[in-house]
């Protein structure tokens, strides 16, 4: 797959941004052409509205997706946090797990990683530990987090004597598959055997890209990872979506990337586009999702649409 990258200069645009202008047909309901006019989303396509999911009277077998980009910065942390918690406001029981040795989803929940004796690495070498002694409560009902550390790093080397080492994450976690509707694994920004063993345990993949050219340029070889997993470990895997991160649609690069994505992979992006705003680093500092720290702004509506779209593939 090729994907064109000729950009024309960075900017501002001339004029308001098209792909997120309302068009608001005249007052008999349609234009002087006759047809009516569509509203368009941020990513140029007819706006669609996602329902409200349904409750749930029973919970379980949970559906495992990996959050994965091998570039760092492209809010893979962020989203499996917020996107964890707008899935738990809707009434999913939902497990976050910390899969990069940085431990910044145990922090971004209010977990000090570096203080606690028990981590997703404990599970995955020791056999004597089991998930209970490693799952944390967090501050959000029915979302829960497997906490990782810097641990992890020795794991990737450990991991690579073992017998179905791609598989030692699918392991640990089959005894609690029945315990959740989602489960979100926040995956390291790399593609060794780490994000390996987070591919084969999952049944979906989302993938978090920056609207920057740099960020672009790696899906490529992303997929090629991901059909790889597909074909020789992990039939059942899918593509569950390309998330536009970081999105200003007051440049006209941010608006070209965001176009060009949507050309290459079509309905496999997201309609949701999460815009930058200061509330994200924020959140962070403050531990907790941005749809308890800011629950009524721009970020925390973004995620909640997030969780509907996600819900409704």
């Amino acid at each position: 797959m090729s994907i064109s990258t000729n950009w024309p200069d960075d900017g501002l645009p001339a004029g308001p941004d098209p792909a997120a202008t309302v068009v608001v047909p005249p007052a008999g309901g349609t234009p002087a052409g006759g047809e009516p006019e569509v509203e368009l989303d941020a990513t140029g396509r007819p706006r669609l509205e996602f329902p409200e999911p349904p409750p749930l009277t029973e919970h379980g077998p949970a559906r495992v997706i990996a959050l994965c980009n091998q570039k760092g910065g492209v809010g893979k942390t962020t989203s499996t946090i917020n996107l964890g918690a707008a899935l738990a406001e809707a009434g999913r029981r939902v497990l976050l797990i910390d899969f990069d040795p940085q431990g910044a989803l145990s922090v971004g929940l209010g977990v000090n990683p570096h203080e606690l004796d028990l981590t997703v690495y404990n599970l995955l070498m020791q056999r004597d530990v089991s998930i209970d002694e490693v799952l944390l409560k967090t501050g959000i009902p029915g979302l829960d987090l497997m906490p990782g550390n810097i641990d992890l790093s020795a794991a990737e080397v450990q991991l690579v004597s073992e017998v179905a080492r791609e598989q030692t994450l699918a392991r640990v976690l089959a005894p609690v598959l029945g315990e959740y509707d989602v489960i979100l694994i926040d995956c390291q920004p790399s593609l060794g055997l780490l994000t390996v063993n987070a591919l084969a345990a999952s049944d979906g993949v989302i993938i978090p890209l920056e609207c920057e050219y740099f960020a672009l340029r790696g899906v490529a070889l992303l997929m090629d990872t991901i059909a790889r997993v597909q074909e020789r470990i992990n039939p059942r895997l899918e593509v569950e979506g390309i998330l536009a991160t970081m999105y200003d649609a007051r440049t006209l690069h941010g608006r070209e990337v965001l176009a060009r994505v949507v050309d290459a992979f079509g309905d496999k992006v997201f309609r949701t586009v999460i815009a930058r705003t200061v509330r994200f680093p924020e959140t962070t500092v403050a531990g907790e999702p941005i749809t308890t720290y800011a629950s009524s702004s721009t970020g925390a509506t973004a995620y909640r649409q997030l969780a509907r779209e996600v819900l409704a593939r």
